[in-house]
């Protein structure tokens, strides 16, 4: 396949940085030459029919490329401005969120669920038994509520076959007991509406969108801006990738856990948020203590634990780090061992089910976005292009 190339240079919003004006990690030409072709021959071996990346410091950016179609049935490239599904990437959206309200005093991290969403109080665990202690608002940021999703336990595959309520779910576990990947967000959205008085979407607009300059992530692509989506891939179990057209209509259902739709500058300006420390040029846009709060450790000697897969065409097991890593607020933590060559420990990161993926690396002042489209997730090849990537990054970057 003729690879298209798309470098370019974004005009993303300055943000007032936090450290040494020289201290500014930065990455040669020679570096964005090797990215490129990495990434396009990525494209042209067949590993994934569109990618676009990024790489930014706190008030620029490093590196930024798209390569192969968004469509191609129709044969039309992928460009800087391609929007892709960032499914679970809208997790820590909703997460800072959240947090927001917290800053506020609206919002108590201990508080139990049932104190926002009475009908909490009618969960039950897998045994039926009312659990030992109430969900809180800590669990669901953790993930250590119990509650789990349907693709990746074979118990709630069984029990959720047509999209069941999170209450008429049971919990897989006694909260606080481990880490388990599951609808928590979700409860968290339900949570930012019933508080603030807006919808999900409404809320983020105004609070996150609007102030960062994301004018093009939302839970609805505009009929005006169809034909910038990208279609989704399926790889089969032969290893062929089979293409889904878009529909006429695009739109997400509005949930805290999934849904929106985004591109790379977009997601970029959202993590320089994070490189930051809450600004975004002048203005404040959330405290840096609650920034930090978020990318800390907040799961104690418990670890992110590999999630199984009960559909192996939706996601295989996932994710790297599974039984060494902790868990913030909305974000995995990179903790030691780590690879000298990859992301810095105490960095943060998540994906999207269609393989999309981000990591922001506090301690190098960078933050990077791979967005794919094709299922199912942690697909090896799609993997490879996000490792691949992250390695050719570090290898070329120029700190001072």
């Amino acid at each position: 396949m003729q690879t298209l190339l798309r470098a370019f240079t974004l005009a993303l919003p300055i943000a007032v940085p936090i450290g040494a004006v020289g201290s500014a990690p930065s990455i040669p030409d020679s570096g964005k030459v090797a990215l490129a072709r990495f990434l396009a021959a990525s494209v042209d071996r067949g590993d994934v029919p569109a990618v676009a990346a990024i790489v930014v410091n706190r008030d620029s950016t490093l590196y930024g490329g798209a390569f192969g179609k968004r469509d191609a049935a129709g044969n039309k490239p992928a460009t800087p401005q391609t929007i892709f599904r960032i499914a679970s990437m809208t997790k820590p959206v909703t997460s800072l969120a959240i947090m927001m309200l917290n800053e506020e005093g609206k919002v108590g991290l201990d508080d139990p669920v049932t104190k926002y969403l009475p009908e909490f109080a009618n969960i039950r665990t897998l045994a039926g038994r009312p659990p030992k202690r109430p969900v809180t608002v800590r669990d669901l940021l953790t993930h250590t509520s119990g509650i789990g999703y349907a693709f990746s336990d074979e118990r709630l595959a069984k029990l959720d076959t047509g999209g069941k309520p999170v209450v008429e779910l049971p919990l897989l576990h006694e909260p606080g007991a481990k880490f388990t990947y599951g609808q928590n967000t979700a409860v968290l959205g339900q949570i930012v509406e019933k508080v603030s008085g807006q919808s999900l979407d409404a809320f983020l607009k105004a609070r996150i969108f609007d102030p960062l300059g994301m004018r093009d992530t939302s839970y609805v692509v505009p009929a005006d801006q169809r034909d910038r989506l990208v279609t989704q891939h399926n790889r089969g179990g032969d290893g062929v990738l089979t293409e889904r057209p878009n529909p006429a209509d695009i739109r997400s259902p509005i949930r805290g856990d999934g849904g929106l739709f985004s591109d790379v500058v977009d997601y970029a300006a959202f993590m320089q948020l994070f490189l930051n420390g809450g600004r975004h040029g002048e203005r404040r846009i959330v405290g840096e203590r609650t920034l930090a709060t978020m990318m800390s450790n907040q799961i104690g000697r418990l670890t992110v634990v590999q999630q199984p897969t009960a559909d192996p065409a939706r996601a295989k097991p996932f994710p790297i780090g599974a039984g060494k890593d902790k868990f913030g607020f909305g974000f995995q933590i990179e903790t030691e061992p780590s690879d000298p060559s990859m992301r810095s420990p105490g960095s943060v990161s998540w994906g999207g089910i269609y393989n999309t993926h981000f990591w922001i690396d506090p301690q190098k002042g960078i933050a990077a976005a791979v967005l794919m489209q094709v299922l199912p997730y942690y697909d090896q090849k799609a993997l490879g292009v996000l490792r691949g990537f992250e390695k050719i990054t570090y290898q070329n970057l120029i700190i001072g």
